[in-house]
């Protein structure tokens, strides 16, 4: 039996992460924006492929879209609440433009000998309906995680008097539940009447499975990030 599925998706998580890491360590804050809007858009093509992974099917996309609370917890940590807001804010706008652009290349007629017009036509006839659900979850999860993420970081610092201390805990405690939101409001919404309800319960548990797996392994990245950032000062100018 292969797990090549399996392979690849526990390489994904370093592989992403690492990813933000490199963008940040090269661009700061820039670097931080630059990741979300990829990873909003591309993880919105990935989530339209089912796999079978650890014995259930999933769709992909998990990984990658994980990758952008990082994103907004780097934010939040390191330059605070209003960037992550940005950073919310620059993924619904490149989620809107993108069901925009996407849907614009069908007004076209395809020429005779056009070999390419139906297969991404195929790709992407769903994609208004999940782009759309990934928007309101999106919106919902992200507008939380950062919330979460500062009120948790305003009552430890009240509690304990230490601002730089428990960062594990407001990454975490932030991150889990959103992704929980994430999760059920997203594919409710995008899969309900195309799966039938035992592949969604499916995709339910193991895609939610996976977010708490990539929600603590997140926070190696989120402390090197601050230590990147501790080193290098100039990152963290405007």
């Amino acid at each position: 039996m292969s797990f090549i599925n399996e392979i690849l998706m526990i390489a994904s998580v370093p592989v992403f992460f690492g990813a933000l890491i490199v963008f940040f360590r090269l661009f700061g804050k820039n670097g931080i924006f630059a990741w979300t809007v990829i990873c909003t858009i591309a993880a919105n093509i990935e989530v339209l492929i089912l796999v079978h992974a650890f014995g259930m099917d999933t769709t992909l996309g998990n990984v990658l879209f994980a990758s952008s609370f990082l994103a907004t917890d780097m934010a939040s940590e390191l330059y605070g609440k209003k960037t992550a807001n940005v950073c919310v804010k620059l993924g619904i706008a490149a989620n809107i433009t993108f069901i925009l652009i996407s849907q614009s290349w069908f007004l076209f007629v395809p020429a005779e000998a056009d070999t390419m017009s139906a297969p991404i036509r195929t790709v992407f006839a769903n994609t208004p309906r999940v782009m759309l659900a990934s928007l309101l979850a999106y919106v919902i999860c992200e507008l939380y995680d950062v919330w979460a993420y500062h009120t948790i970081w305003e009552w430890s610092n009240k509690r304990w008097g230490n601002r730089r201390a428990y960062l594990w805990l407001r990454n975490n405690g932030s991150t889990l539940v959103s992704q929980l939101i994430n999760v059920v409001v997203f594919n409710l919404l995008a899969f309900a009447g195309v799966f039938t309800w035992d592949i969604i319960i499916q995709i339910l548990i193991f895609g939610y499975a996976i977010f708490i797996i990539t929600s603590l392994m997140d926070t190696p990245f989120l402390y090197l990030a601050r230590k990147i950032a501790d080193r290098n000062p100039a990152l963290l100018k405007e």
